[in-house]
């Protein structure tokens, strides 16, 4: 699979992230180093049984969807704009929102931690534990990109 960050190994995602200088310019996309981080917290609280997500779209379309961005090398395209961003902050600076950032990920942990938990993405339907961490992977390794702090 092409690149993707293991949100499981949390030393490193930490350290990576606090390479993160508030003042970075992105690549691409407008998004700020702090926005990014709070989008990620986001995010994961859909999947950590924070937020109850809904699919909105018919569930063999969303399999379809999910066959080739979760077991394909498909990657999320770049300039992808599907929320506007919000106008402050949640969190008082970024290492704070990169310290909820891991609390969320432990959150996520424990909510797949009974088998057969699922949690639905908004384009994809049901995923397992497995699924997000792909998912999530290929999500977090698109904006790392996106402010140069992964190849």
């Amino acid at each position: 699979m092409k690149q993707s960050v293991d949100i499981t190994n949390r030393e490193e995602l930490r350290k990576l992230l606090l390479l993160l200088d508030p003042q970075t310019v992105p690549l691409w996309g407008k998004m700020k180093p702090q926005q990014m981080v709070e989008h990620l917290v986001d995010q994961v609280e859909w999947t950590n049984g924070k937020k109850i997500p809904t699919c909105d779209r018919p569930a063999d379309e969303a399999y379809r969807s999910k066959q080739v961005m979760i077991y394909t090398d498909a990657e999320i395209s770049k300039n992808v704009f599907l929320e506007n961003l919000p106008e402050s902050y949640k969190y008082a600076d970024i290492e704070t929102a990169i310290d909820q950032l891991m609390k969320e990920l432990d959150a996520f942990d424990q909510y797949f931690k009974e088998p057969g938990t699922t949690a639905i993405h908004g384009g994809f339907g049901p995923m397992n534990y497995k699924e997000w961490l792909i998912w999530h992977g290929k999500h977090f390794a698109h904006h790392f990109k996106q402010f140069g702090l992964i190849k």
